[in-house]
């Protein structure tokens, strides 16, 4: 499957050596952009299949590009390609509509992957990133619990506290050990907690439980 990729990045060199190790491995880049001021209109004519940011951009940061795209109501996949392991970063990037957050130092083949695995609908964290959202996730823990009117709100008991779980990082299995309950019933609670927060992923599910100072302690 070949894609097509719009690159936003201020440095010339990364996105020249990009570039090549992307089209060595079947991979497109449509455009490669040194600003992410007015880039709006050319990947609206260019249509690309996931479009990879910087964070750290001089005119206009990484967040607002983000943000912009999806004010325009841009749907295709955006990944922010970084330096950054901040904690703010990596949540206000999901929170924002960003679909991966990926280090500019992984394998290339690993990048591949991961864009190959974001097209096909999964949001992809850096794995190195994973104790960075368990750490957002903890440091919430003495947040208030979710007020009444939160986005929560409709979920079932059981749901909230699998919601809580699954924001810790914990998988379906280790999530139904601890319930004591089967994998494929943790399945269908993740399936019903998604649709009711209408959100795409088990990591959106998971920011939106840390944004809203939801966690396993409040669960019960």
């Amino acid at each position: 499957m070949s894609l097509r990729v719009v690159l936003i990045d201020d440095h010339t060199l990364f996105r020249a050596g990009l570039e090549g190790l992307l089209a060595s491995r079947g991979i497109e880049i449509a455009a490669s952009i040194d600003s992410g001021t007015d880039c709006i209109p050319l990947i609206n004519e260019i249509k690309p299949d996931v479009v990879l940011l910087d964070m750290r951009m001089p005119d206009l940061d990484g967040l607002s590009v983000l943000r912009s795209l999806r004010a325009q109501n841009m749907a295709m996949p955006i990944v922010m390609l970084t330096t950054s392991t901040e904690e703010a970063d990596l949540v206000e990037s999901l929170r924002a509509g960003a679909q991966g957050y990926l280090l500019k130092d992984m394998e290339p083949d690993a990048l591949v992957i991961a864009l190959r695995d974001i097209v096909a609908g999964k949001t992809v964290v850096a794995p190195d990133l994973a104790q960075v959202l368990a750490k957002a996730v903890k440091g919430k823990n003495d947040a208030p619990p979710a007020p009444v009117d939160s986005p929560f709100s409709e979920l079932t008991p059981r749901e909230t506290e699998i919601l809580g779980l699954l924001a810790e990082g914990q998988s379906n299995k280790a999530i139904a050990r601890n319930l004591g309950i089967s994998d494929g019933t943790v399945k269908l609670h993740v399936k019903a907690i998604l649709r009711k927060l209408n959100v795409h992923s088990r990591v959106e599910a998971a920011v939106m439980a840390v944004e809203n100072g939801l966690s396993k302690q409040h669960a019960h």
